[in-house]
């Protein structure tokens, strides 16, 4: 600075003394050795470096170099993109406060020396992308900027001045006046504290930066996230005379990470930065293991859903059965409650496929359904035997049956066997039998007796149980009867007549009403 600047900051810096009592840790006027305020410096490329100067005490031939004492860059004779670096103590701070700062870029021929950034670097993390920074025209003089940093304990921060050269330009950067101050920023905005987000893979992120302070349009605000990626904000909208707000919407939310990002604003007094919010895109949840079959019954499945282990993101809010027949599109989605869940109303012998769905908190938190069971419930008792059953044809040794044709509603499983169960008494000895017949809707009973009463009936069985019919009482037909017992035959002579007598042939087959001598 010029003598006379010089002697108007020692004022200013005496008046705001009185006013804000002392200078927080961090502030350094570098009348004394910059160490001494806990400050240190980087060495760059080729020992370009920032080095401290007094001019009062050794001036400068060179015109450009400005009055003062102060931290200054010879840029004059580098490459491009060497890089000289200027630490300030790591700082906590608990209120709202403001760093500002005088800069200067000047040269011989007018053109920029380089550029001058400034990064905010927080709990000892990445430095990340400027904040703030200075590049052309050269200054006149001192230039005043200032840092609205909203970064509080227990977080810590550290502010990085950085002098970047430019090959063909010489020149010097220079700050000084350092001053940690404990009162809000005059003309740069300080962000509220900036709010974590968490959404669900594919969902949309979307940060409110809110800033207290005046909005200007020619003010540029963006999003810079932990690795310094920068991100234009989209939408600003003035809340009241004292505060606005700017939302951002993060765009890669397509796989479960965690990353933080904070907002920054530059104005043409210096530039704002918020604090450090997280941004948590969870994996929706699926189960690891099928639902565990527990009991089986003809319309019912009772299962535990198998919760528990998962692969993804909680906490889990909702459990959700999803239930199909594995043939067809019948499907249904039950709410689960409790640590069992039994499903009701199934038809009986139908196989059943089985998953879980679980949500977590946030739109978009359903995840995929996991692996499923897939199980067949029992079969059930027949709802009722053969219905209208009737004898259709009746011959000497056959019986013909007819009866109403059923399917799966009657037999309430897909397996089951029809059989006719039939007896009768034939020369004073009962006979009984069972015959298994097709599932159609006739049958004939062959190798019966003729002129025997007959009892039948139909039975439908499953494996779960069975059903009658009524109870048919016929006759069959008679037929010719057997041979008379050769033995039996017996005759006597008499002068009139012949005498014979003998025994009824062993199977009658009806009623014998006439014998005939041949």
């Amino acid at each position: 600075m010029d003598q006379r600047n010089y002697f108007a900051v020692l004022l200013l810096s005496f008046h705001l003394q009185l006013t804000f009592g002392e200078f927080f840790p961090g502030s350094c006027s570098f009348e004394e050795h910059y160490s001494n305020c806990g400050y240190s410096v980087a060495l760059g490329t080729n020992g370009f470096a920032w080095e401290q100067v007094n001019t009062w005490e050794r001036p400068s031939m060179d015109a450009a170099v400005p009055t003062g004492s102060f931290m200054m860059v010879n840029a004059s004779g580098r490459a491009s993109g060497q890089k000289a670096h200027l630490l300030l103590p790591t700082l906590k701070e608990n209120d709202t406060h403001c760093i500002d700062f005088h800069y200067s870029l000047s040269s011989r021929d007018g053109t920029s020396p380089g550029t001058l950034n400034v990064y905010i670097k927080v709990d000892g993390g990445p430095q990340g992308n400027p904040i703030w920074n200075a590049s052309a025209p050269v200054t006149e003089g001192w230039v005043k900027a200032e840092l609205a940093i909203s970064t509080f304990w227990p977080n810590s921060y550290q502010v990085i001045f950085e002098a970047v050269s430019v090959q063909g330009h010489p020149g010097f950067i220079a700050v000084d006046e350092l001053h940690v101050l404990a009162h809000p920023c005059r003309k740069t905005p300080h962000f509220l504290r900036l709010q974590n987000v968490e959404v669900n893979v594919g969902q949309n992120a979307t940060f409110q930066c809110t800033a207290g302070g005046k909005w200007s349009q020619n003010d540029k605000l963006w999003l810079q996230q932990w690795n310094g990626k920068d991100t234009s904000l989209m939408v600003t909208r003035v809340v009241n005379h004292r505060r606005f707000s700017a939302t951002v919407s993060v765009m890669d939310t397509s796989q479960r990470s965690t990353s933080r990002y904070r907002c920054v604003i530059l104005t043409d007094g210096g530039s704002g930065v918020s604090n450090y919010a997280e941004l948590s895109v969870k994996a929706p949840p699926t189960p690891i293991a099928p639902p565990e079959l527990l009991a089986v019954g003809a319309t019912y499945l009772w299962i535990k859903p198998n919760a528990n282990s998962i692969i993804g993101d909680g906490p889990i809010m909702l459990k959700e059965v999803d239930y199909r027949t594995t043939t067809g599109n019948w499907a249904e989605v039950h709410v689960v409650d409790a640590p069992t869940y039994k499903l009701w109303h199934l038809d009986p012998d139908v196989e059943y496929e089985i998953k879980v769905l679980l949500t977590r908190p946030g739109e978009g938190g359903t995840g995929p359904p996991g692996p499923a069971l897939i199980t067949r419930t029992k079969c059930a008792d027949p709802v009722n035997g053969p219905q209208n059953v009737n004898v259709v044809d009746i011959r000497a040794r056959q019986l013909t049956l007819q009866w109403e044709t059923f399917g799966y509603a009657v037999t309430r499983c897909h397996s089951f066997n029809l059989t006719v169960q039939y007896q009768y008494v034939f020369n004073q000895q009962e006979f009984a039998a069972e015959e298994l017949i097709p599932t159609s809707s006739h049958y004939t009973l062959r190798g019966l007796r003729p002129f025997v009463t007959v009892r039948l009936r139909l039975v439908l069985a499953n494996p779960e149980g069975s059903k009658e019919s009524e109870e048919i009482v016929k006759q069959t037909e008679e037929d010719v009867p057997g041979p008379i017992p050769m033995e039996s035959i017996q005759t006597g002579p008499y002068e009139e007549k012949i005498f014979m007598q003998w025994k009824a042939p062993n199977e009658t087959n009806g009623v014998i009403t006439l014998y005939e001598k041949i």
